[in-house]
C-alpha cells in the first residue's frame, strides 16, 4: 500500500471546496491510501466551516489544522508535521486537479526514481484579461530544466517521497512566509542534500486567474518576487555576486528591448517583465528585503 497525504494551505478562500473535491475525485491505483491537510493560516479559524462541510461529502479523510500566523511556510510546516504517508503532494487552494493528476505524478516517480516530481499549473483567464497577456500566459507555472537538471519547485503542484527520507525532518523557511519564495528555497535545499527530481508535463492543475491578478503591476511584482527567490540557487559570495553580474547584464539588455519596442505593447510588456524577473535576482543576491504578499487581508 503506498500512502499518499495530499497538503494545501488556505487563507479566506471558500474555493478550497472545490478543490478538495477535485483531489477526492482522482483517479488512483487501488494500492493508493489517500489523505488531506488543510492547514488554515488565518488569525481565526475562518476555513474551518467550508473544509469540515465539504470533508463530510468525500470518502477521503481530511483533516483540518489551523495555523495562525499569517505565514505560510507556518502552515505548510504543519501540513508537514501531520503528513503520514510515504509520499507528500502539494497543491493551492485556488487550483483544481486534474482526475488523472496524482496518478501520473506518481507513475513518473516510479519510472524516474525521482524523489520529488512537479507538474504545470495551467491559467484559466476571465474575459477581462488583455489579449497580450493571454497569449504570454504568464500567470501559469511549469516546472523547468536547467540543461537536463531540474534544480527547484513549486507547491502548485509537487509530489515529494516523504516518509523515512533524510529530508523528513526539513521545513519551509519562516523568514520567507510572507514574502514568498519558500517553496523555491525549501526544494533548492533537498536538491542539495541529494534529492533527485523530474517533471512530468501531463499532471496537470487549473487555477482561474483571479480580476485583481490581470494587470501589469501585479505581474511585475511576482516576477521580480520570483527573481529574488531564484536567488536562493546560488551559494555563498562568491557564487551571489556571480549570478548578480549575470542577471544585471540580461537586465540591461531588457531594458534596451523594452525601449527598442515602445510602440508594441506585446513585446514592450514582455521585455520589461523579463526585466523585472531579473532586478528581483540581483535585489535577492544583495539580500534586499522582499515585499510581504502574505496574510494580508
Amino acid at each position: 500500500m503506498t500512502g499518499v497525504t495530499v497538503t494545501l494551505c488556505t487563507f479566506r478562500r471558500p474555493g478550497v471546496a472545490d478543490t478538495l473535491r477535485s483531489i477526492a475525485a482522482q483517479d488512483l491505483p487501488a494500492d493508493t491510501e489517500l489523505r488531506i491537510v488543510v492547514a488554515d493560516n488565518d488569525v481565526e479559524p475562518s476555513g474551518r466551516a467550508v473544509v469540515e462541510e465539504t470533508a463530510a461529502e468525500l470518502t477521503v479523510p481530511v483533516r483540518y489544522v489551523h495555523a495562525p500566523a499569517r505565514n505560510i511556510s507556518l502552515a505548510r510546516n504543519a501540513c508537514l508535521d501531520a503528513a503520514t504517508g510515504d509520499w507528500v503532494a502539494f497543491l493551492d487552494d485556488d487550483e483544481e486537479a486534474d482526475p488523472g493528476w496524482l496518478a501520473k505524478l506518481l507513475a513518473t516517480a516510479g519510472e524516474t526514481d525521482a524523489d520529488a516530481v512537479f507538474g504545470p499549473s495551467l491559467a484559466s483567464y476571465g474575459p477581462e484579461t488583455p489579449e497580450w497577456m493571454k497569449t504570454q500566459d504568464h500567470h501559469s507555472n511549469r516546472p523547468v530544466r536547467r540543461g537536463d537538471t531540474v534544480e527547484t519547485g513549486h507547491t502548485c503542484n509537487a509530489l515529494l517521497r516523504w516518509r523515512g527520507m533524510p529530508w523528513e525532518s526539513e521545513r519551509f523557511d519562516l523568514a520567507r512566509g510572507r514574502t514568498g519564495g519558500e517553496d523555491t528555497e525549501f526544494f533548492f535545499r533537498l536538491q542539495r542534500a541529494g534529492a533527485r527530481f523530474a517533471i512530468c508535463e501531463d499532471a496537470i492543475v487549473r487555477e482561474t486567474v483571479a480580476p485583481g491578478r490581470a494587470t501589469f503591476r501585479w505581474l511585475a511584482r511576482r516576477k521580480f518576487r520570483s527573481g529574488q527567490s531564484h536567488a536562493a540557487r546560488a551559494v555563498g559570495v562568491r557564487g551571489r555576486i556571480g549570478l548578480a553580474l549575470t542577471a544585471l547584464a540580461k537586465a540591461a539588455l531588457c531594458g534596451v528591448l523594452t525601449l527598442g519596442y515602445a510602440w508594441s505593447e506585446d513585446r514592450r510588456n514582455f521585455w520589461a517583465l523579463r526585466g523585472a524577473l531579473h532586478l528581483g535576482v540581483i535585489a535577492g543576491c544583495l539580500k534586499l528585503p522582499e515585499p510581504e504578499i502574505y496574510g494580508k487581508a
